[in-house]
């Protein structure tokens, strides 16, 4: 069970703090139906998850603070090396972020921000790396206990390197 409070990660979306529970009637069947109320740090998105659906979704808690190491070391490993279709490619990268894994999550950023950096990413993996950098930089805000401006810098910092 939630608290008001707790700092979790919504795959596919990013971490939030719950910040309130909420109850909403379904539909006006008079069937009242519980919700977390989620706070993201980007841009005061508002995500209502049903209570009764948590597990199944994949939510988890932030990443300790011990994990920085490993995720820095994921950021300044050798990309994967893009091969196949970007079609497929993208689907690869994807599946990759939809487990709410920070560290394949940091994998699919660093892969796509280098090989956009070699030559221009198509449109999709284009929205697929805004997608893994905004899931990313949302956690590692309450990781770093920092801003999203701090966190940013941060990041680029790793991401930095020849070619």
């Amino acid at each position: 069970m939630l608290q008001i409070g707790d700092r979790v990660v919504y795959p596919m979306h990013g971490a939030g703090e719950i910040t309130g529970i909420e109850e909403y009637d379904v539909m006006g069947q008079g069937q009242m139906k519980s919700y977390y109320v989620m706070e993201m740090p980007i841009g005061g998105m508002r995500i209502m998850l049903p209570a009764d659906n948590i597990d199944k979704v994949g939510l988890r808690e932030v990443s300790p603070t011990d994990m920085v190491d490993k995720i820095e070391e994921v950021l300044k490993g050798d990309p994967i090396k893009a091969v196949g279709s970007w079609n497929k490619r993208f689907h690869a990268n994807l599946n990759r972020l939809k487990t709410g894994d920070i560290l394949e999550v940091a994998a699919v950023l660093r892969n796509l921000a280098l090989q956009d950096r070699i030559k221009k990413i198509s449109s999709g993996e284009r929205r697929l790396l805004d997608t893994a950098k905004q899931i990313f930089l949302t956690e590692m805000v309450y990781v770093l206990d920092g801003t999203m401006e701090t966190t940013e810098v941060w990041l680029q910092k790793l991401l930095e390197r020849e070619n």
